[in-house]
């Protein structure tokens, strides 16, 4: 009930009003008062907004917006915490509530979104966790050697490592015709298809595992990481064994170069939200967490079209396509990735004020 009101009531009634209730009233009167132009100057602007009459909107107006919105957002935490009479908190509420809408609203379509994601948005994101990468590059090669290592000194941990779908003639003892023939190339595409939806969904499933395991401080991101390179190093020491190494090389580049630079910036992304929420600074490890986290998920999104691209490359280039060709598309694919992600230094976006309470 507001003020007036509440002392009309009374005078009406004869009765005198406690000094507790006229102090109160009293205070959200003088609260009011002292920022009601800024709340009335709110309000006109986001009606001819809302109206959808934005030219009629002067510039300053426009400037003056998150401002604006801010003061609101301030005026009804202090107007909840004091207590105030409850039609200025019900107006505050609406009038924050419309104003956040208004300031925060996606401005775009998804074209517009998909635009500027591709357009700069994503690159940007993957550049602000550089160091993140280069720590799980070094577990992922890390990871290889490893798995090298182990399986030259005892073949046995080739069968531990890696998944029984890659061992059906690729094992130790092969003969080197045998491994040959299982990176030979295919006169047709029939049943390719089949076989890249489950490579994408095996990899995808290990690069949103790898990035799932971030909060945990990153630390299980980075032993997947090393576990799953282990594999790569198993299988790399047993062509490497036969002489085959330059043709393991150029069958596994054609989507490696994708695959694996997704992998790596899903694993990146991970640990980006472990280590931020490890040493959140001054921030709290919420607040740390959230922000790293909406960087992270930006490259996500990247590393899901990554993988898309690379099911394909998996399935029909590398199968049927020689020696030559495979390391032509690999090598070309990674220098539009590394391109696009490092070499490019897209615009920052404009920059709008968080609002403080």
């Amino acid at each position: 009930m507001k003020a007036p009101v509440l002392r009309n009531l009374f005078r009406k009634q004869a009765i005198e009003m406690p000094p507790a209730i006229e102090a109160a009233a009293l205070r959200s009167d003088r609260f009011r008062l002292e920022r009601e132009p800024e709340w009335r100057r709110l309000e006109a602007i986001l009606n001819r907004m809302e109206k959808g009459r934005l030219r009629s909107i002067p510039d300053e107006d426009v400037l003056a917006l998150p401002a604006l919105y801010r003061m609101a957002a301030s005026s009804l935490s202090v107007a909840r915490e004091t207590s105030l009479d409850k039609s200025t908190l019900t107006y505050l509420e609406s009038l924050v509530q419309r104003a956040w809408f208004q300031v925060y609203r996606p401005q775009q379509g998804f074209l517009g979104w998909l635009r500027g994601f591709l357009g700069g948005g994503l690159s940007r994101s993957v550049q602000q966790i550089w160091l993140d990468i280069c720590i799980a590059l070094a577990a992922m090669i890390a990871g290889t050697i490893t798995g090298w290592l182990l399986v030259s000194r005892d073949q046995e941990w080739y069968y531990a490592l890696v998944p029984t779908g890659f061992t059906d003639s690729r094992v130790p003892g092969a003969t080197r015709e045998v491994l040959l023939e299982s990176l030979a190339v295919q006169q047709d595409a029939q049943g390719l298809s089949a076989f890249a939806a489950y490579l994408f969904s095996n990899n995808a499933g290990v690069s949103i595992l790898a990035f799932a395991l971030g909060f945990a401080f990153g630390v299980p991101s980075l032993l997947l990481l090393v576990h799953n390179m282990a594999v790569l190093g198993a299988m790399w020491w047993l062509f490497s064994d036969a002489g085959l190494s330059w043709e393991f090389a150029a069958w596994l580049s054609v989507h490696g170069t994708t695959e694996l630079f997704a992998i790596l910036l899903a694993g990146a992304a991970g640990i980006h939200i472990g280590r931020a929420m490890a040493f959140p600074g001054s921030r709290s490890i919420m607040a740390a967490a959230a922000q790293s986290g909406r960087r992270a998920a930006q490259v996500m999104a990247g590393v899901v079209l990554m993988l898309m691209v690379a099911a394909l490359l998996e399935a029909f280039p590398r199968q049927l396509l020689g020696m030559n060709e495979r390391f032509l598309i690999g090598g070309s694919m990674l220098a539009i990735w590394v391109t696009y992600f490092f070499a490019l230094r897209p615009a920052k976006p404009p920059f709008l004020p968080e609002p403080r309470e």
